[in-house]
């Protein structure tokens, strides 16, 4: 995809919100593992959870309920695993210190930013009040409120919608390859910060304009920043 200059002023920013913004990742697989036990499942690890990085709940209950012969309704299970996340992420989540500095640094600049999650909207709400992040990021859009989720690049191309500009002209800051693959899809540029350092060589984050590969120990606001107006 080819990169094009840009203002602060015309620069539009979507983020991922798990794994990129902040580290939620445990309180989903401890969320999972927790709504699992209840059937009967106790051998869900943090392995079997990390494919799942990136893939909206609904997505992966999907999966789940099928792999484990689990008989519960999948809406059952949905509200189940909600519950418990909320109750975890509104008691504690965790932003990765150079992402708040970014969304700091884009604010005092002027520039739009939402949020766009395969999390529904409120585990996005619950997370963006406990983080302080909803002074900064008002707009988000869940898997939940279009038709497909990560990769397919419905969520990012609602967030444009709503922030009332062109694909073109957003970056979308993704931790995963199905969400990067879902920025390529919607024709925006990605920066990319694998929250599975191993992952960095996959093929979707081939077409990141710029790719963290270290991950979050690797990415800076600064970098980030400038590659955004470059």
């Amino acid at each position: 995809m080819t990169s094009r200059p840009v203002t602060a002023s015309g620069l539009h920013v979507i983020f991922d919100l798990d794994g990129t913004l902040v580290d939620s990742e445990p309180n989903y697989y401890e969320a999972g593992r927790r709504l699992l036990a209840r059937y009967g499942v106790r051998d869900f690890g943090w392995e079997a959870n990390a494919r799942f990085i990136g893939i909206s709940t609904l997505e992966t209950l999907t999966v789940l309920r099928a792999e484990y012969g689990i008989e519960a309704p999948l809406e059952e299970l949905l509200a189940g695993k909600n519950a418990l996340y909320l109750e975890l992420a509104g008691a504690s989540t965790e932003v990765f210190p150079q992402m708040r500095v970014l969304v700091e640094r884009l604010y005092a600049a002027g520039v739009p930013m939402a949020v766009a999650s395969g999390s529904s909207r409120a585990a996005i709400e619950a997370v963006l009040t406990v983080t302080g992040l909803d002074a900064y990021i008002p707009l988000y859009v869940s898997a939940d409120e279009v038709a497909h989720g990560k990769p397919e690049p419905d969520v990012f191309l609602e967030a444009a919608r709503r922030l009332g500009v062109t694909p073109a002209d957003c970056v979308v800051l993704e931790d995963a390859p199905a969400g990067a693959a879902a920025a390529h899809a919607a024709g925006m540029r990605c920066i990319a910060v694998p929250y599975v350092p191993e992952t960095a060589s996959d093929p979707a984050f081939k077409a990141a304009d710029l790719l963290f590969a270290g991950g979050q120990s690797a990415f800076t606001a600064d970098a980030a920043y400038h590659r955004m107006l470059g």
